[in-house]
């Protein structure tokens, strides 16, 4: 089954089961920060972030491999009045130049990890913007949680990764296996 597939049918199954996606509460917690602007959601999956980030006065990108989450997601954004684009992307075929002349004021990326999307980001963000990510990371605790280890963080990778930018907020959280960061890329 490839990607696409997988990922509509996960997203078909977690409508029938969920009434309304979650936003991640640390990305709520950091609400301060977030004063509106431009914004882009990558693997925005049902949008619970991208429609957060709309109420907070941003215009949202949001972008995902599957059709059932950007449809959903469209039809959210329609429905509530917000401003999000959604649109069907494959992260895997990324060519830099369908983001050549983008910048965002905030990109988030919540529990998808692919390491080549980290120079991407940092061109996407404009100077004094801001990144927020969250997803796995590897702990003794969270080796058998059915996710390869490929597809999660070494103990304090985005600190090294983003070590240039200003840390704002970092916490691995061991039980939960989850690695989270919120930096902001310098002006010089």
């Amino acid at each position: 089954m490839n990607s696409k597939t997988k990922w509509d049918l996960k997203h078909k199954e977690r409508l029938e089961e969920l009434k309304d996606p979650a936003v991640n509460p640390r990305l709520m917690n950091l609400s301060a920060y977030l004063n509106g602007d431009t914004a882009l959601d990558i693997a925005c999956g049902l949008g619970a972030n991208s429609m957060f980030l709309a109420r907070m006065n941003y215009q949202v990108e949001a972008i995902d491999i599957s059709d059932v989450a950007i449809n959903f997601v469209l039809e959210q954004a329609t429905k509530n009045g917000l401003k999000i684009h959604p649109r069907v992307c494959d992260l895997t075929v990324l060519d830099r130049v369908e983001w050549q002349n983008h910048s965002f004021n905030l990109v988030v990326m919540t529990y998808y990890l692919d390491r080549l999307l980290f120079p991407i980001v940092k061109s996407l963000v404009q100077k004094d913007g801001y990144f927020f990510m969250e997803t796995f990371y590897q702990t003794p605790q969270n080796q058998n949680n059915g996710v390869s280890n490929q597809y999660k963080l070494q103990s304090n990778e985005l600190l090294a990764e983003f070590s240039e930018w200003k840390i704002l907020f970092f916490e691995e959280n061991e039980q939960e296996g989850r690695q989270t960061i919120f930096c902001q890329k310098p002006v010089l």
